[in-house]
């Protein structure tokens, strides 16, 4: 029996798998792991902003403010979902945007969960991050708290990452999102 064009199921468009979370949940590290797992390319819509602009998020809201680096943000990300077929990393911040999690629907999203311990230890106390400004640990605390649920609600998946290594997250994620392998 032939399949005509219309029988056919409709080739999957986006990215294989979309990571979110806070910074410090390794989102980046874990993207280029199972890029390298699955043969394919890793994009990180922090480096996309940085590379349309010609300088770096914290020059872009000391500059040009948070709503301005939002905006970039979200273009960044429609971009990136609409254009990209490997791994896909948002920065922390992107899901703040309804439209990106109304974007975020039709794609599978793993939601990296960090502990404020863990989150501290690996952003650091000393970090250039626009938003830690002060008292570090209280802001990554803050906007933990403040995001988790809004992390879970786009999630497809969620995973631990506390006390973790990059290729442990990443491991379960493969067999996340191929159970039969």
């Amino acid at each position: 029996m032939n399949l005509d064009e219309h029988d056919q199921p409709a080739a999957r468009r986006g990215p294989r798998v979309v990571l979110v979370g806070p910074m410090g949940a390794g989102k980046t590290t874990v993207a280029a792991l199972l890029a390298q797992r699955w043969s394919t390319t890793v994009r990180d819509t922090d480096q996309d902003v940085e590379a349309a602009e010609g300088r770096s998020i914290s020059d872009i809201f000391v500059d040009s403010g948070e709503a301005y680096f939002r905006s970039r943000e979200h273009d960044a990300v429609a971009d990136a979902l609409r254009e990209h077929d490997g791994v896909l990393a948002l920065g922390g911040g992107a899901v703040l945007d309804e439209r990106t999690r109304a974007a975020l629907a039709d794609h599978v999203v793993v939601q990296l969960k960090v502990g404020l311990a863990d989150a501290v230890r690996r952003v650091g106390l000393g970090a250039a991050r626009p938003l830690l400004l002060g008292n570090v640990r209280s802001r990554i605390k803050g906007l933990l708290d403040e995001r988790a649920p809004i992390y879970a609600s786009v999630a497809t998946f969620a995973v631990d990452t506390d006390g973790r290594s990059p290729d442990q997250v990443a491991d379960e994620i493969v067999d996340l999102l191929e159970p039969n392998r």
